[in-house]
């Protein structure tokens, strides 16, 4: 059973306004659109408008079955109070049926991060003969000194580099722009491989330098997708056998935790993460106590 007209235009306008207004990312809208249209195509033929809030419960009691987790039901709630959250902004409905929905707690679990010594591994273990490699090489010290999200990495463009300043403007979550701040040895393998391998990179296409032309590119000549990037990570954990899962975000969690251990103000690395809010910082001083307790009962005589 399809869409119909009215709940198909209201699922076009709330896409508009999620990315327009409310500046949520493509993951994040693609992720809410998907919740809300599975929910319209279970409702058939009943307009979104005329949904009640027994029926939404309903539903919910109906998606029990296939298991999610917790975080998903979360998800999918909050998709549904955005939803009709819009509605009754436009005035489409009198009342917020999703209004008094209640989510699962989300279960609370402390990020993975690497040790100083791990990353070390991997950074020394890039193969950087090629251009490509030495591409990646850059890429991941990148990600280790700045601890900038992937997504964030793929999208830089020429115009975004300030590197006499050590600086690099960055566009976040919601199209949030942020100033971090770059390491020397990050920006010395960032210059080398602008001056040197870049430009060999796509060799036979053309490479462009101009203010809006990606900083990392493929093969073709076009902007490095950040599935590459998590392959290249993949191989090197793969190859030198590190025992631990380990994505472009465990640099950026490696890199916070690190941070706050050896005494970063938790507004800095708010600022430098990008984070809206300090309490999605804050749990990387759980993470540090968590290292601090495990050293204490591995070196204390008496733990």
């Amino acid at each position: 059973m399809g869409l119909n007209s009215s709940s198909k235009h209201d699922l076009e306008d709330f896409r508009t306004y999620i990315l327009v207004e409310r500046n949520f990312s493509k993951h994040t809208a693609k992720a809410y659109c998907s919740d809300v249209l599975d929910f319209l195509l279970w409702i058939g033929d009943i307009e979104a408008c005329e949904v009640t809030f027994s029926k939404v419960r309903e539903y919910l009691h109906f998606i029990q079955k296939f298991n999610y987790k917790k975080n998903t039901i979360a998800r999918k709630i909050a998709s549904l109070r955005t939803f009709y959250k819009f509605l009754y902004r436009e005035r489409k409905i009198e009342t917020n049926p999703a209004m008094n929905l209640t989510a699962p707690k989300r279960p609370k679990t402390l990020p993975k991060f690497l040790t100083p010594f791990e990353v070390e591994q991997i950074l020394n273990n890039i193969k950087i003969e090629t251009p490509a490699g030495f591409r990646n090489k850059a890429i991941l010290e990148l990600l280790w000194a700045t601890g900038m999200r992937v997504s964030e990495l793929s999208g830089l463009n020429f115009e975004d580099l300030n590197l006499s300043n050590n600086e690099i403007r960055v566009f976040g979550k919601g199209a949030k722009e942020r100033i971090i701040l770059v390491s020397d040895r990050a920006k010395s393998f960032l210059e080398r491989y602008i001056k040197t391998a870049r430009p060999l990179v796509a060799k036979g296409y053309r490479v462009d330098e101009n203010e809006d032309s990606p900083v990392f590119i493929n093969n073709t000549g076009y902007r490095l997708q950040t599935r590459t990037i998590r392959n290249v990570i993949n191989d090197v954990v793969e190859r030198i056998q590190l025992p631990k899962h380990v994505t472009p975000h465990v640099f950026r969690h490696s890199f916070a935790t690190h941070l706050i251990e050896n005494g970063a103000d938790l507004r800095i690395v708010q600022e430098l993460l990008g984070h809206a809010s300090i309490s999605n910082t804050q749990i990387y001083t759980h993470v540090s106590s968590q290292h601090l307790k495990e050293v204490y009962n591995e070196t204390h005589p008496r733990a």
